[in-house]
């Protein structure tokens, strides 16, 4: 699940709709027990619904939500299983992170924990190039996830060189021809690319053969946030298999964008072009002055607002009309909405700016 998904789950609006929320087991035996529980949450979810609708009023939800439940592979799971349905859609994400088990029944999708979750997990895009075909992933630390559901991908280079025979004949350079065709292909794969990254600005792992990892970066717009490229042809590989193989180059990737981040900090703390502390960080991203927002894992603060939204006061306790659960959470969203970018630190070492610091556009 990516930020896109979110946003069009955000954008929907129709009652009844309902949410299923399922932590869920990798392995067996514990994977056992995913089915009953599923099931246990869908008879909630239907005797809930019965009490206020019609088995009529609700046939269509119904239709939908079983036939989402037929579809899901319990051998396969990840951490967490999450159902979104409603009369007129249906969709199943399987995440790699912990969520509450809940059934939410609403005029809007249920959401929040998503959010948070997505927000605190360090997650990254992998593009598998190839011209039989070229897949996306969405990837956390070695799990990854196949974006394939009603996209662009996988692509296939149907083009000469491609599925298509390269030509013939005298005087003809087929080598030409085919890394020509080769060009125009990945330069479709990229503009494709282009609309995930802009609604998800993660970074980046490139996999592919060598030749090819060359033909895609001269022709990409995405080489700043492309951070690991690994060579060699996986494209018989499970995800499975890719996350191994592509996770241990990404975690020296991540580690060496921690430490310029940290360095890019101590320049803006030179030029006075930073800000500590969740108070003024707070201020500066509703005024989308942050470019890049340091957070040390786990911190979280609930807080309140004044009547502008500017002015946040930090507070003790949960609950309330008034607090906000969770201001940390609410200003990555902000900053991300703005265009900024996010790291997350290990803990104790924002302890200087007191659990989050950002650097500064101006």
């Amino acid at each position: 699940m990516n930020r896109k998904d979110l946003q069009h789950l955000q954008a929907i609006e129709s009652y009844p709709s309902l949410t299923i929320i399922l932590p869920t087991h990798r392995t067996s035996p514990d994977n056992q027990q995913d089915p009953i529980r599923l099931k246990n949450l869908v008879k909630e979810a239907q005797d809930r619904l019965l009490s206020e609708f019609s088995q009529r009023d609700i046939a269509a939800l119904q239709k939908n939500l079983d036939d989402l439940v037929e579809r899901v592979d319990f051998e396969h799971n990840l951490d967490g299983l999450v159902l979104f349905v409603n009369a007129d859609m249906a969709r199943m994400y399987t995440v790699p992170f912990d969520l509450p088990e809940r059934v939410v029944i609403d005029h809007t999708f249920a959401t929040r924990d998503l959010v948070y979750a997505l927000n605190r997990t360090q997650h990254y895009w992998v593009l598998l190039l190839s011209e039989q075909p070229t897949r996306l992933f969405e990837a956390v630390r070695a799990d990854l996830v196949e974006v394939n559901d009603g996209t662009p991908f996988p692509m296939v280079n149907k083009r000469p060189g491609g599925e298509s025979r390269l030509p013939g004949g005298i005087g003809v350079n087929a080598s030409q021809v085919r890394d020509d065709h080769e060009r125009i292909f990945f330069q479709q794969v990229d503009q494709a690319f282009a609309e995930f990254y802009a609604a998800d600005p993660q970074p980046v792992a490139v996999l592919s053969e060598v030749r090819t990892l060359a033909s895609f970066d001269a022709v990409t717009r995405h080489n700043e946030a492309i951070i690991a490229r690994v060579g060699g042809n996986y494209d018989h590989e499970t995800p499975h298999e890719i996350g191994k193989i592509v996770w241990p180059t990404m975690s020296e990737a991540f580690a060496e964008l921690r430490k310029r981040s940290f360095e890019s900090l101590d320049a803006a703390l030179s030029s006075k072009r930073s800000a500590s502390g969740i108070v003024e960080c707070w201020r500066m991203g509703q005024e989308g002055r942050i470019d890049l927002l340091l957070v040390a894992e786990n911190y979280e603060q609930p807080a309140v607002l004044d009547e502008t939204g500017f002015v946040l006061t930090p507070v003790d306790e949960l609950g309330g009309v008034d607090v906000h659960d969770d201001a940390v959470d609410e200003l990555i969203e902000i900053v991300l909405s703005k265009g900024g970018r996010i790291r997350f630190t290990d803990p104790g070492t924002l302890d200087d700016h007191s659990n989050i610091a950002a650097v500064l556009r101006y």
